[in-house]
């Protein structure tokens, strides 16, 4: 899975927001704020990753047990499908 083309992502005073750009604008209108781990997955899935992918990157950088990590990225996953910003 993959982020939609057309998103960006960018640090702004300690905060992640994710903003649609050129012809995404018309699809999507508004703004997106992500927490550090939200932005970690989101620029692992700029590139194109699986589940297990994500799920291996997530246990090497921060200190969770596999059951929470794979929640967390079952519900960060669900939240962009709603959205329709993966493919």
């Amino acid at each position: 899975m993959k982020i939609k083309d057309g998103f960006i992502i960018r640090e702004v005073a300690g905060s992640y927001i994710v903003v649609a750009v050129g012809s995404a604008v018309k699809e999507f209108n508004g703004i997106i704020n992500l927490n550090e781990t939200g932005a970690f997955l989101w620029k692992i899935l700029e590139n194109g990753a699986t589940k297990e992918e994500l799920l291996e990157k997530l246990l090497g950088e921060y200190d969770v047990d596999e059951k929470t990590a794979r929640a967390d990225i079952d519900a960060f996953i669900k939240k962009l499908q709603e959205a329709e910003l993966v493919k």
